[in-house]
């Protein structure tokens, strides 16, 4: 049997285990899934344990920094934002080569084009963590010229200046208390905060109206931004379109070797999936 499973800590909410079961039903594999408690000072040791039956692993953070160093290869989004989502156990050629990717980048930006949203210029990023650094490049991918970035400790997100620059995009950082100042009205506002974070962050009407809210925490569901945007008529995509797509993205490369790589009958796969989630909330 080949197995895989997300690894973090804490791991039992998470919904990996059966949107990646009904991805491999379509597509015909006896591939087995869990969810394993693992943190950053167990990681090293659950890889190079595995046996000859493992084929990959999800992360989520911090392992999606803590693997970087465990790797002997990385997709350019991965080395672009610091940070992999996934690891395949290559056993293609004569070694094991551990070979590591970032999705989520691409759940990031499936999603905004799922809801319609297809370009962007100026948008506001809540948060300065491995997710934000994923929202920069996409949302820079889309097309998008300006970013103000609104954390609580402004001197920890000077990588995503750094990474602004890199990609082309400009980049300030604000406190929260300093959030409004510089987007007035920006195009689309993406939240990186945990859904359980306490962040008492308000927008004013005209903001939630005319803004997209993309809210990448997904449990609680509704969140309190989610609920203050659609009391003003907004529109708000869900963190779960983020883990749909980013998901996708990591069965095509435990299948194909590759996130780019489209899987048969893909349509079918990505509505079994949707459907998965739909069951589990």
């Amino acid at each position: 049997m080949t197995r895989l499973a997300v690894l973090g800590s804490p791991i039992a909410h998470s919904q990996s285990p059966a949107l990646h079961a009904a991805a491999y039903a379509v597509l015909g594999l006896d591939w087995h899934y869990d969810a394993v408690d693992v943190t950053g000072e167990t990681l090293a040791s659950f890889v190079s344990s595995r046996d000859e039956s493992w084929r990959g692993l999800s992360l989520t953070m911090p392992l999606k920094r803590d693997v970087l160093p465990l790797l002997q290869s990385t997709d350019d989004t991965a080395r672009l934002t610091g940070a992999a989502n996934t690891l395949l156990f290559d056993r293609s050629a004569d070694a094991l080569a551990l070979r590591g990717f970032n999705t989520d980048v691409y759940g990031v930006t499936e999603a905004f084009r799922e809801a319609g949203v297809d370009t962007l210029d100026r948008v506001q990023i809540l948060g300065g963590g491995a997710t934000a650094a994923s929202v920069v490049v996409a949302v820079r991918e889309l097309g998008a010229t300006h970013a103000l970035v609104s954390v609580r400790t402004p001197p920890k997100a000077a990588e995503l200046v750094a990474l602004g620059e890199t990609i082309g995009l400009e980049v300030a950082v604000r406190p929260f208390e300093q959030q409004h100042r510089s987007l007035a009205v920006p195009d689309a506002i993406i939240s990186t905060i945990p859904g359980h974070g306490a962040h008492g962050l308000s927008f004013a009407e005209p903001v939630r109206a005319a803004s997209v809210l993309f809210d990448v925490a997904y449990d609680p569901w509704p969140s309190e931004l989610a609920t203050a945007w659609t009391h003003a008529g907004g529109t708000v995509i869900s963190g779960l379109e983020m883990l749909l797509h980013q998901a996708l993205a990591q069965v095509r490369v435990f299948v194909n070797g590759a996130p780019d790589a489209t899987l048969p009958g893909e349509r079918d796969v990505l509505a079994a999936m949707r459907a998965a989630i739909a069951r589990s909330v």
